[in-house]
């Protein structure tokens, strides 16, 4: 049965989970509907990329 030598140090065990974390999604200014959307997304107006897209 395989068992590690040694125990796993701190900066070793965080130096391989440092890709594990959370994305904050990325939030811009539409000035043709005033108000926050995601990137590649409708805003909740109805616009995307500057046409009214949903009624």
């Amino acid at each position: 049965m395989a068992v590690p030598a040694r125990k796993t140090s701190k900066a070793k065990k965080r130096l391989r989970r440092t890709h594990q974390r959370l994305s904050k999604p990325e939030i811009s200014f539409d000035e043709l509907s005033g108000d926050y959307r995601r990137s590649h997304h409708v805003s909740l107006k109805g616009y995307y990329k500057g046409r009214k897209v949903i009624e």
